[in-house]
């Protein structure tokens, strides 16, 4: 202050300059304050901790939380990569977190059969399917919809729990291979999209057509 008194600078430029760093510095670190809280929330909140399974809808991004630090945490995507997502976008934004209060998860697969085949025969094959696999939760229990009537099939979609989020795929998969080989073993076709063209013919030919036009 005395070195701007000795340069001419009176008390009430200093007040202008002064407020216009504040002003300057207040802009620059709202992003670190407002990432700072979201940090503390996290850590004292818990709506995400570390092991979690979540998915920030913002980001298009999902994957498993590694980290939660002061101003960012670590987000280990599924196909193996880390990202560093600042804290806000964990609070601020809609977080889908799979794994807060179990690791349960609902598995589905859809398939479509041939026209002409019994539903009902159809549904408990796929119930029948789903309770044989070992990973899959006898309650809640097994559970097959008739979704529609497609243009070459009668669609259906089975649904059932599995204990394990981290083995989703797999069981999935399995399921999946599964409900082909149940289906054939049944006898029921899972057709290939298919269109019938008929063709009409005109009595006489085509019509003639007229000059000029």
């Amino acid at each position: 202050l005395t070195a701007a008194s000795a340069l001419g600078l009176q008390a009430g430029q200093l007040a202008i300059v002064f407020g216009a760093l504040s002003v300057g510095i207040g802009f620059g670190l709202q992003n670190v304050v407002s990432n700072f809280v979201s940090g503390l929330i996290l850590i004292f909140e818990q709506p995400v901790k570390v092991g979690d399974k979540v998915e920030i809808t913002s980001l298009a991004l999902s994957g498993e939380v590694r980290r939660i630090g002061i101003r960012a945490s670590v987000v280990r995507t599924f196909d193996g990569a880390e990202v560093i997502v600042p804290n806000s976008n964990l609070i601020s934004s809609e977080v889908v977190n799979w794994t807060l209060s179990d690791q349960k998860r609902r598995v589905r697969v859809e398939v479509g059969v041939a026209y002409g085949t019994d539903p009902a025969f159809v549904m408990k094959t796929l119930r029948d399917v789903a309770a044989a696999h070992p990973e899959a939760l006898k309650y809640p229990e097994p559970m097959v919809i008739f979704m529609d009537f497609g243009a070459s099939s009668l669609n259906f979609r089975l649904m059932f729990w599995t204990a394990t989020f981290d083995d989703f795929f797999r069981v999935r998969s399995e399921v999946t291979v599964a409900v082909n080989d149940g289906l054939k073993a049944a006898g029921i076709a899972i057709p290939f999209p298919q269109q019938d063209v008929y063709v009409k013919s005109i009595p006489g030919g085509s019509p003639p057509i007229e000059e000029g036009a």
